[in-house]
């Protein structure tokens, strides 16, 4: 309810803050749906502005020749979506109520927001080592990233040692990818055979500037202000030894923020909202919509989760403009019952 006890009614409520949320809103914003954005809050894991607040320096989003702070260029589209009178709550999800209309949602103070549709973009979270100075430093932009693709080109990381720890597709990708800019690059697994793909495993191996340390782990991350070393273990002997390193990539998966969607949307076996129609964003539930990354477990970038937040503020005005739940939603030849 809202302060003076009347209902709180949305056209478009869209949950969360990354590119694709803000995205999402800026075009809602300007077809007149009044959005209300209910970005997250910092005590949990869906921060406002998403992961794009860890990273210091982004040079691959169109637009900026010479690259831009991640912090700056979410709170940009914040004001953005603000122009148009985007509305905020800085708060978190808990509950969605999706077999009623409009659908019933419960935040964090326990608000009820009743909404005719429902934007998620909730993201997802790199998986990390838990270990303190990786975590100082992936904040700080002192080396540690999560992001080969984002990260790897910049300069501090050129003709460096760089580490890349996985086992899976991700780490053989990520390290491949790295092998443009270092000098050489050191593959840490904790097992003696790797999770990846056979062609993708074939590949690393075959390449001179990959090194495989086997049964192995991360114990500690040297540095103060950069990345100098790793202090690695053997998981077979206990052994331990210091790895000179200019850069560590942490490649052990993502975990997308869709707890509070278990029975509400229909999930891939992965945890990743599911979008039933190729090449769109509506999810099981007629009217609600995934858009970023919470959807997109394979590109992961922000220009590809800003596409998805236009996508899915465009499928919901369509959606609002044909009756809603009263009616049939035609997309692009595809029909998704109300």
């Amino acid at each position: 309810m809202s302060e003076n006890g009347a209902r709180q009614h949305e056209q478009v409520v869209i949950i969360g803050s990354g590119p694709a949320g803000w995205t999402a809103a800026i075009y809602a914003a300007r077809a007149e749906l009044d959005p209300f954005v209910i970005e997250g809050s910092i005590s949990r894991t869906m921060i406002p502005g998403g992961q794009l607040m860890f990273t210091t320096e982004v040079e691959n989003y169109p637009g900026f020749k010479d690259g831009v702070d991640g912090q700056a260029l979410m709170m940009a589209m914040k004001e953005q979506a603000l122009r148009f009178d985007t509305r905020v709550l800085t708060e978190d999800v808990v509950e969605i109520d999706a077999s009623r209309r409009p659908f019933r949602l419960v935040t964090t103070s326990g608000s009820e927001v009743f909404a005719e549709t429902v934007i998620l973009a909730t993201g997802a979270n790199a998986k990390w080592l838990d270990l303190p100075n990786e975590q100082r430093l992936a904040q700080s932009g002192g080396g540690v990233s999560a992001c080969a693709v984002c990260d790897g080109a910049l300069p501090h990381f050129r003709d460096q040692v760089l580490a890349v720890v996985g086992g899976g597709d991700t780490a053989m990708e990520d390290a491949l990818y790295l092998t443009k800019f270092a000098k050489e690059v050191v593959v840490i697994h904790r097992r003696d055979e790797l999770r990846a793909s056979a062609i993708m495993a074939e590949r690393a191996k075959a390449n001179d500037k990959i090194r495989f340390a086997w049964n192995t782990v991360v114990t500690e991350v040297h540095g103060d202000d950069v990345i100098t070393g790793l202090r690695l273990k053997d998981t077979v002997t206990g052994e331990e030894r210091d790895l000179e390193v200019g850069g560590l990539f942490v490649a052990i998966g993502h975990e997308p923020n869709t707890g509070f969607l278990e029975g509400v949307v229909t999930l891939k076996p992965n945890g990743y909202v599911a979008t039933p129609i190729p090449w769109r964003t509506q999810t099981s539930v007629p009217g609600i919509f995934a858009a970023g990354d919470v959807m997109d477990d394979y590109y992961r970038q922000a220009v590809t989760a800003a596409g998805t937040g236009c996508m899915a503020a465009l499928e919901a005005e369509r959606w609002l403009a044909h009756g809603g739940a009263e009616h049939e939603a035609s997309f692009g030849g595809a029909t998704v019952a109300g």
